[in-house]
């Protein structure tokens, strides 16, 4: 297991080089500028992704689609994740996770279009889209279509199944002395109860769970934020000056370079906020919406809420609890979110249990169906219960046995996924602008797709 664990170490080492930063962050760039700064559209985005728009086709609401992207992006990402760029990229890396996700509004808004403009209607009546779909019939890549299909079904059993369980175990049985044999039992079983009902079952526990458990963080952050007071503006002065200069970091905060608090940044905030990842893109392609750019703008919010906000806020309290409480050291990413916020006196420890279970939980259910839909891609429909007992099988074993391995197999199988998504954006990028061009900058947002 070890050399395993080392070969997948330097793999992802491999693959999250600079050529993949530089890959990600100028498909970021370059959509960004292309199409004239989707960003400042957000708020158009957040109003859109409220509205229903039953008389269109598709299989659940724009907000169900945006709740179960989201219930798969806002996982252990978004608290360990950080917590781990933090112990291996030093304090910068929180500013190159949340850059990851401003400049990546811009690529979740292709990606979003995309989907909506190379779905197809499957043998059952239900809508199928993604990467693969925009592949093969956009630019008739359909060996590449088929290569992101098997790396996003490999990926939704380590991103998505055993990570999120590993997670939840670990709480239960560190922090509560539950048995990881009962938390895997009680997981499995949930999930099953809500995968076997297919989009629109996940979609609607999403819909009710997604915003509840993003505000009840939210302001949970905000409260330990407002106990830190005097070392908030510390900690954002160390984030923003540590990402160009790790030696401004100082105090007991670990050295770094800028490549490794960049890497680590944007890896984190990949892995949160999958902006460039071509997960989210599978399930947006289910939404009722009258036009591609319609859902492109709603599916845009998901990185806001998720990294320009959560993942923010996370790493401001976890830098603010390293100033206020010198006493915490860097061993990895878990212990060292657990030991930030259990310093806060009442609220801390409960918080941190509270987001770890249901961000993990709500991600399994998410990343069940992106699974899914590529095992259908790739084989049929008869392939789908089979695909969903061995998907709820891997939620048991990632829950009572010790995965470090599948953290490297996780950023592999993201940087598999991501370059063949990226490209697809790129190649197509003219379909992007003309598709925004045609509906958002001539005012025609309401008009039907022809």
């Amino acid at each position: 297991m070890e050399i395993i664990n080392n070969f997948f170490a330097s793999f992802s080492s491999f693959l999250w080089g600079w050529p993949m930063i530089i890959m990600l962050l100028g498909t970021h760039l370059y959509l960004t500028v292309r199409l004239r700064f989707p960003q400042r559209k957000i708020f158009t985005a957040i109003k859109l992704s409220v509205k229903r728009d039953k008389s269109a086709s598709g299989d659940v609401s724009q907000f169900g689609a945006l709740a179960t992207a989201l219930a798969a992006t806002i996982g252990t990402g978004n608290i360990v994740g950080v917590g781990t760029a933090i112990a291996l990229g030093g304090p910068g890396a929180v500013l190159w996770c949340w850059l990851t996700g401003v400049f990546g509004i811009a690529t979740k808004y292709g990606e979003g279009l995309l989907a909506i403009k190379y779905r197809v209607t499957g043998k059952g009546g239900k809508m199928q889209g993604g990467p693969m779909y925009a592949l093969e019939r956009g630019l008739g890549w359909k060996w590449m279509a088929v290569a992101f299909a098997v790396f996003t079904a490999l990926a939704s059993f380590g991103i998505g199944s055993t990570v999120q369980a590993n997670a939840i175990s670990a709480l239960g049985s560190e922090t509560y002395g539950i048995s990881p044999l009962a938390i895997g039992i009680v997981t499995c079983v949930l999930a099953a109860a809500v995968i076997i009902g297919g989009v629109k079952s996940i979609a609607k526990v999403c819909e009710m769970l997604v915003p509840l458990m993003a505000f009840l963080y939210v302001i949970g952050c905000i409260v330990i934020l407002c106990i830190n007071a005097e070392y908030v503006w510390p900690a954002i002065k160390i984030i923003v000056e540590s990402a160009f200069r790790p030696e401004a970091a100082g105090g007991g905060f670990v050295g770094s370079s800028v490549m490794m608090a960049a890497r680590y940044g944007i890896a984190r905030g990949l892995f949160s906020n999958e902006s460039g990842l071509g997960s989210a893109p599978i399930v947006a392609a289910a939404a009722q919406t009258r036009n591609p750019v319609r859902q492109a703008l709603v599916s845009s919010s998901g990185t806001f809420w998720d990294t320009v906000i959560i993942c923010a806020l996370t790493g401001i309290v976890i830098v603010s609890s390293i100033i206020a409480y010198p006493d915490i050291t860097y061993t990895n990413g878990g212990t060292l979110t657990k030991m930030a916020f259990g310093k806060i006196p009442f609220i801390g420890a409960p918080l941190l249990s509270f987001g770890l279970f249901t961000f993990a939980f709500s991600t399994i259910l998410g990343w069940s169906y992106y699974g899914e839909r590529a095992i259908e891609y790739l084989g049929g429909k008869k392939l789908i219960m089979s695909y969903r007992v061995l998907f709820i099988f891997t939620v048991f074993i990632g829950s009572i046995v010790s995965l470090d391995i599948v953290w490297n197999i996780a950023d592999c199988m993201n940087a598999l996924m991501a370059i063949p998504n990226l490209l697809s954006l790129l190649f197509l990028s003219n379909v992007i602008v003309h598709e925004t061009r045609k509906y958002l900058w001539r005012g025609h947002l309401d008009k039907e797709m022809d």
